[in-house]
């Protein structure tokens, strides 16, 4: 009786069984009938066969008819049965792929999880379908379109089949057309590239519902190319804006041309960089909280550095512009290598936190969150720097002094301390935006270089002294720059701008927004 059962096993060893021995074979075709077989015979076995094909972990062994499965801890499993074996045969070999064979294991693995019970996978699984559009993945994407509910999945599943009916080869027109459609409506490069893969051997109405759609999908990612240099164009505005706000107090109401204040920007990005450390060694738990605690603590020190270097240089110097722009310059130097001497030249690591960490998607543009948040950081800052301008006694004293500094000194007003207070205010938001430069720049000594120039170009453009100007002018520069780096490259992109800002000036003087008073004007 035994010996019947061991002759007769063999047959009636099952379908799945038959396609797991095709691996012995060592052939690329028996291996393609085999994928397609083992992904649509519902198997528990399935899905770890493949995977381990695909990571060359399935092993067979050509004289015993056996397939092993290395698995990751270096135990071995039999192919059919599932069952452990002591080891592989030194005789075994690993089953090959060609590329037409990966990508259909690559489709098959996508089938096979299409059915997960976590969303994230059905739909990562969908998506592979659809970049692999490999015909035997057809059923599994069908079988799962049935039985999912969420949009989002669903819309995923109904992609992935229109591919496989897209360049399935007896499918019928009206499904081609259907399939045109829905791969029209993805609209994004990938949809693009597919549509252009299609072939000419197609119906001409295949041909021409197609050859529409990658009209479509170009005039479409050609507009969210104009929307995405309009996002990086906001960005890069709300960065400069933030560097120059501070310039902008400072030049407006003294007059100063200040070279050291890219060098307030650095110390502020210092600051961050401290308080991270801080909180990395004692404070982990706090980690999140740490821009939040170094903006105030940022704000401080290059504020109180500001008025240090009003009152001990710059208070010398005032109606000789050509000195204090010499001073403030070597003085950038000496800050340079202070920060140089103590911490170091290389760049420094600053974390982002987890709430400014990763991105995502709106239509076909991406939006990374440490961008947003500095976009909407920026227009706070500016907002409640407004509000201090308009509704504080400093304030009032601060606009007084710019629009005629001898009325106001005559009205009590001390000059020399709304001096003192305004580039000690002007530094400390400096110091501020070294805080957001400090999660999308490098902290190092010389990050306030790459910003002082173009921060003089927003003041100059916008209207010195003139916040509403400087706001108008970081957007409008940044905005600029970025529809011309594609055309021009960045270099010239900014040599363009510098040449058109030089003919902005040649008929405005004053810049975009100008300030009014009798001193002003005079």
């Amino acid at each position: 009786m035994l010996l019947l059962i061991a002759v007769a096993g063999p047959a009636f060893a099952g379908p799945f069984e038959d396609a797991v021995a095709k691996f012995t074979t060592d052939d690329f075709s028996d291996t393609e009938e085999a994928v397609a077989a083992i992904a649509a015979s519902g198997n528990p076995l399935a899905y770890p066969i493949i995977s381990a094909l695909q990571d060359e972990r399935l092993m067979f062994d050509a004289d015993t008819k056996k397939v092993y499965i290395k698995q990751a801890d270096g135990k071995a499993i039999d192919a059919a049965t599932g069952a452990p074996v002591d080891a592989i045969p030194d005789s075994a070999s690993e089953v090959r792929l060609n590329n037409k064979l990966r990508r259909q294991v690559q489709a098959a693995l996508g089938g096979l999880t299409l059915l997960s019970p976590t969303l994230e996978t059905r739909i990562s699984a969908a998506r592979s379908v659809f970049k692999s559009h490999e015909e035997q993945a057809l059923p599994a994407v069908e079988s799962a379109l049935a039985k999912e509910t969420d949009g989002t999945a669903k819309a995923a599943l109904q992609q992935a089949r229109a591919a496989i009916l897209l360049f399935k080869a007896d499918a019928s027109e009206k499904e081609k057309l259907d399939a045109i459609a829905i791969i029209r409506s993805r609209g994004d490069q990938e949809a693009l590239a597919m549509l252009n893969d299609i072939g000419a051997d197609q119906p001409p109405s295949v041909a021409k519902a197609a050859a529409s759609a990658i009209s479509s999908i170009q005039s479409s990612l050609a507009m969210w190319s104009g929307v995405q240099n309009a996002w990086y164009g906001l960005s890069l505005g709300s960065v400069l804006l933030l560097a120059a706000i501070g310039l902008a107090i400072t030049f407006g109401v003294m007059g100063v041309i200040n070279m050291a204040h890219g060098e307030m920007v650095m110390l502020g990005a210092y600051a961050t960089f401290v308080v991270q450390e801080v909180i990395r060694t004692r404070y982990p738990a706090l980690f999140d909280y740490s821009l939040l605690i170094a903006v105030p603590l940022a704000f401080l020190v290059s504020g109180a550095i500001g008025v240090v270097i009003e009152r001990s240089i710059i208070r010398f110097l005032y109606g000789r512009p050509l000195e204090t722009l010499l001073a403030t310059w070597g003085l950038s130097l000496v800050l340079q290598q202070a920060v140089r001497t103590v911490f170091g030249p290389t760049n420094r690591e600053v974390g982002n936190p987890s709430w400014m960490s990763g991105a995502f998607e709106l239509g076909q543009i991406t939006i990374t969150y440490n961008r947003l948040w500095i976009l909407c950081f920026t227009l706070a800052v500016f907002a409640i720097l407004l509000a201090m301008l308009r509704f504080t006694s400093l304030g009032l004293q601060m606009r007084a002094v710019t629009q005629n500094r001898r009325m106001a000194a005559s009205m009590g007003i001390a000059t020399s301390r709304v001096d003192a207070l305004t580039f000690g205010l002007g530094s400390g938001i400096a110091g501020i935006a070294g805080v957001a430069l400090s999660q999308i720049d490098n902290v190092s000594p010389n990050l306030g270089q790459g910003y002082i120039i173009d921060s003089f170009m927003v003041v100059v453009f916008g209207g010195v002294g003139n916040l509403w100007g400087t706001l108008v002018g970081a957007f409008t520069l940044g905005i600029a720059n970025k529809f011309l780096e594609p055309v021009a490259g960045a270099v010239l992109g900014k040599i363009a701008i510098l040449v058109l800002i030089i003919l902005f000036i040649q008929k405005r003087p004053r810049g975009l927004f100008a300030l009014k008073g009798r001193a002003v004007e005079a």
